[in-house]
């Protein structure tokens, strides 16, 4: 029995993190070479989603290669 390990992807273009291939926020592909995340819970009132452009709530990537 072996276990499929999902390894999460974060998008070129918006940062978020997921484990697709595509972007579920953007449609852009997403590569598994990045680092470091912030969770944002109200983008409403955060200033680093903000000063990161972020407009939904969601998991992002601090940086994408």
């Amino acid at each position: 029995m072996t276990l499929a390990v999902k390894i999460p992807k974060a998008c070129r273009h918006c940062s978020f993190i997921s484990d697709e291939d595509k972007c579920p926020r953007c449609g852009n592909e997403t590569s598994k070479d990045w680092q470091g995340y912030v969770v944002v819970v109200d983008h409403g009132h955060s200033e680093i989603a903000r000063k990161m452009g972020i407009t939904s709530n969601g998991k992002y990537a601090l940086r994408v290669r």
